[in-house]
């Protein structure tokens, strides 16, 4: 698991990272998660084009929630604080290509949600790229629940 691109344990039963190899994904089965989330685009950097069809065969749930790295929206957002929701018990692992996008949702997630600190809640590719952040993400960042649900 830690050679997964970018890999955060975000809480005890949510794993994070980038892409994950075909063989990261048998890991990730290994190590009992019973689903995985996918942020990333179809075309996105190393995408695997059967990676629903591979996970599904290892036993774990699915979900594929593409969001544009150059577009995300509250109403992508919201599709995955549903998505967190149905899995708040079980062990999942969040992905896109290489974590950013993931690390912002689970964030927002994390603080609106579920009410953890800013500060437990920034992963650490998250503190690196918040200066950076360009116009769409900061909006994403800057959400309330209220413009979310």
């Amino acid at each position: 698991m830690e050679d997964i691109i970018n890999f955060y344990q975000i809480t005890e039963n949510v794993g994070t990272g980038g892409q994950p190899t075909i063989s990261q994904l048998a890991e990730i089965a290994e190590a009992n998660y019973s689903a995985i989330v996918n942020l990333a685009m179809h075309d996105s950097d190393n995408a695997i084009p059967e990676e629903g069809d591979i996970v599904s065969s290892l036993g774990m749930k699915y979900i594929h929630i593409p969001v544009p790295f150059e577009a995300p929206t509250s109403h992508h957002l919201k599709k995955f604080f549903n998505v967190m929701d149905s899995f708040e018990e079980k062990k999942i692992f969040v992905h896109c290509a290489v974590n950013a996008r993931v690390s912002a949702f689970m964030h927002q997630y994390l603080t609106l949600k579920k009410g953890v600190s800013s500060e437990k809640a920034t992963s650490p590719l998250l503190h690196q790229w918040l200066p950076k952040m360009d116009s769409n993400w900061k909006f994403i960042m800057e959400l309330e629940i209220e413009e979310i649900e």
